[in-house]
């Protein structure tokens, strides 16, 4: 009986073949059988064996047709073989001088085993540098022989049949065979696994893998792709009925879902059936999943929950993720990057703060939004925890003078950061912030979703383009561990294009609990401040931010939307917070606002709003007042934005497609018409069902005092609420 017998499949490599059977035949260790298995006779392949089988009688030819694959020519390998431990190598591939002596010797040390796993070496098709990517997995291993339940994420699934020695008695008792079909090492790698009981390593290279430059077959699209899931279910089945205990089965999910996200990642491996595919993988997933399993950390771990939640959409996202750069508030300062570093991680040394909060709004542009909201309510409330603001250093002037705040970038920011045990944001932190043991992420949010937000972008290459990298962005989405919300719509909407493991807090938003308390007095005081005329209807105009323009764009004549409209109404223009950056001009009736700090004060001060599709719309129903929708490039958003619903058929109030339609509707007092009141009416039970002017009390005891949900104060039914009054024009008319 020879001691190695080394099978070699052979189709579709004649070329290379002669260098496969050369690289054994002349190993210094010659104990060994060598079985080519060709495809026929008269196969180009066999003419190469021909002459070496000729020579050498430690050559044995068999046969096996090309439909049956790799797993079929190595199963009739196999049923010709002699020898004490099966090797299998490719007929294109290498096995390296001394690769026999060094088994053999390796054997003697430790006896019989099962399985001994070696490393091999891939090498580009163009004789590049080599990588040897067996070695982390091998690294560690006890030495000696030692049962599999010792290293139990060593298994044979990321590792090619042919990086291992295979006892030939051993694989017949427990009969197992290469599988059917495509990817057969996977399935022929975690069966081994499963059956094995003694096993041993050998670091060192013996397999020198020369890549194909057409790369490997099994990367080729087509429906053969599904047959991993096969090879999947095959192996974590026998696994299940072998009982395989939990420290054992949980690397093997592990790394064979690896193999299954990876082809999911790449719907171009699945011209057609990839959602198909997706959703039989999550079947797999669901079922096969071990229990206490935990998902590896990073990207991997957000595709692993994407695929058990079946987040195909947001799976997908994933594709190209880093294509721009992250903003720029977002990077550490690059001259200071180190010494920004090292400080950052020294101060992750320390405990944490219980008592510190850190706030940010909209990326440092001050203080506003429902992070300021909660801040206020938190000064009542919870006093005991002191508060920082992150303001950007052009901004820093205008916040509150009794609001403690740093400038991000500084060496304070850094450290508030490092320590804060509570950290509030309705935008994100910086890329590099680390989400500490302990420490609490909320995510505000602040808008309603009538645009596509998150992952969902993806498919809107205008957008994707803008947006970075999605796993980055998924991976900040990792920190949160409360995401704040409006409406059910809205609730369901963040988990699909912000899929997390962060808890929904079906709270409202804060920044809008003004609408609710504010008085007649503070919207006359706020009117005056913005220097709105006294006895004038006030129209907010207010149009969202188009991604596939440079700059903002009105689209709108305001002065002759004011000449039309009435010779009693201003405008007051906010644009999108993007362009927020100059000082307010007021030209003839329109007022910009755009500078402002409270868009609940310019909210307050308007008798009417006029938008396109941005998400103010939502906050402002909440004062039951009108709103018209200017919808003039309604087709060329919904194409090149994307969104969640239809506006043209659930909107708000009047739906104007041109300035006279929008004029008109102001003319004839439609605007604030029953038709108005009724499809307002209608928006607001949708949309603003948990905004009563309680949401910052509520947030403030579930987060920063952490109180149980039973414990929060109910939402005040929509019909009992009442809202701020508008202004006494509106009242009259």
């Amino acid at each position: 009986m020879p001691r190695f017998s080394i099978i070699v499949p052979s189709h579709g490599v004649a070329g290379r073949l002669s260098q496969a059977l050369d690289s054994v035949l002349a190993q210094s260790f010659g104990d060994l059988e060598l079985i080519p298995v060709c495809d026929a006779p008269d196969s180009p392949a066999a003419d190469v064996v021909a002459g070496r089988a000729e020579r050498d009688s430690r050559v044995t030819v068999v046969y096996s047709p090309p439909s049956a694959g790799p797993g079929g020519a190595r199963n009739t390998g196999m049923r010709a073989a002699t020898g004490a431990y099966l090797l299998f190598l490719d007929g294109d591939d290498l096995l390296l001088p001394g690769a026999l002596a060094a088994l053999d010797a390796r054997l003697a040390g430790t006896g019989d085993v099962d399985v001994l796993y070696f490393e091999h070496e891939r090498t580009p098709w163009w004789e590049g540098e080599p990588t040897n990517p067996a070695a982390p997995l091998l690294a560690g291993a006890p030495t000696g022989a030692f049962p599999p339940a010792r290293a139990p994420r060593l298994t044979g699934v990321p590792l090619p049949a042919w990086s291992a020695a295979y006892r030939r008695s051993f694989v017949a008792a427990q009969h197992i065979t290469f599988p059917e079909g495509h990817f057969t090492d996977l399935g022929w790698g975690g069966l081994t696994t499963i059956a094995a009981e003694r096993i041993a390593v050998l670091g060192s290279v013996l397999v020198r893998h020369r890549l194909r430059r057409q790369g490997s077959r099994l990367n080729l699209p087509g429906a053969h792709q599904h047959q991993l899931l096969d090879q999947v279910d095959l192996v974590l089945t026998r696994a299940a009925e072998q009982g395989l205990d939990a420290e054992r089965s949980r690397p093997l999910f592990e790394q064979l879902f690896a193999v299954v996200l990876k082809t999911a990642s790449r719907p171009e491996r699945l011209p057609s059936g990839h959602r198909a595919f997706f959703r039989s993988a999550r079947r797999l997933y669901r079922h096969h999943r071990p229990a206490g399993f935990r998902v590896p950390d990073g990207s991997v771990g957000v595709q692993h929950r994407l695929l058990a939640a079946g987040a195909y959409t947001a799976f997908r996202a994933l594709r190209g993720a880093n294509q721009v750069a992250a903003k720029a508030v977002e990077r550490l300062p690059r001259p200071r990057m180190l010494r920004t570093r090292l400080l950052y991680r020294g101060q992750l040394r320390r405990p944490l703060d219980p008592r510190l909060a850190v706030y940010c709004a909209y990326w440092g542009r001050g203080y506003a939004c429902s992070p300021a909201a909660i801040h206020a309510k938190a000064r009542e409330l919870a006093p005991h925890i002191r508060s920082v603001f992150l303001v950007e250093a052009d901004q820093a002037h205008t916040m509150p003078r009794d609001v403690d705040h740093v400038v991000i970038g500084s060496r304070r920011y850094w450290e508030v950061l490092a320590r804060a045990k509570y950290l509030i944001n309705n935008a994100n932190f910086a890329e590099g912030v680390v989400k500490r043991p302990g420490s609490v992420h909320l995510q505000t949010q602040h808008g309603t979703p009538l645009k596509k937000m998150g992952v969902d972008q993806s498919t809107y290459p205008v957008v994707a383009a803008q947006t970075g990298s999605f796993a980055k962005l998924l991976g900040r989405v990792d920190r949160w561990d409360f995401n704040l919300s409006s409406n059910p719509h809205s609730t369901q909407m963040w988990e699909r294009a912000f899929p997390g493991s962060y808890e929904a807090l079906e709270y409202g938003y804060p920044r809008n609990d003004v609408f609710y308390s504010a008085t007649a007095d503070d919207v006359a005081r706020i009117r005056r401040e913005l220097g709105v005329p006294e006895g004038s209807t006030a129209v907010l105009y207010a149009p969202t931010h188009r991604d596939h323009h440079t700059g903002f764009e009105t689209g709108l004549d305001l002065e002759a939307f004011c000449e039309a409209a009435g010779e009693d109404v201003v405008v007051l223009l906010r644009a999108h917070y993007f362009y927020d950056r100059g000082p307010g001009r007021h030209s003839g009736r329109i007022i910009d606002v755009t500078g402002h700090r409270s868009s609940e004060d310019v909210c307050l001060a308007a008798d009417a709003l006029v938008t396109d599709y941005s998400s103010i719309m939502f906050d402002y129903a909440n004062l039951d007042r009108p709103i018209v929708v200017y919808a003039d490039d309604w087709e060329v958003y919904r194409e090149t934005r994307g969104v969640y619903f239809d506006l043209m058929a659930e909107p708000p109030g009047p739906v104007a497609r041109t300035p006279g339609e929008l004029a008109r509707v102001f003319q004839d007092g439609s605007y604030r018409g029953p038709e108005s009141r009724a499809l307002r009416a209608a928006f607001r039970e949708r949309f603003c069902p948990f905004d009563d002017g309680r949401a910052a009390e509520r947030v403030v005891r579930r987060v920063l005092l952490g109180e149980p949900p039973e414990a929060i104060p109910p939402v005040i039914p929509l019909a009992e609420r009442i809202p701020a009054p508008a202004a006494a024009t509106l009242v009259r008319s």
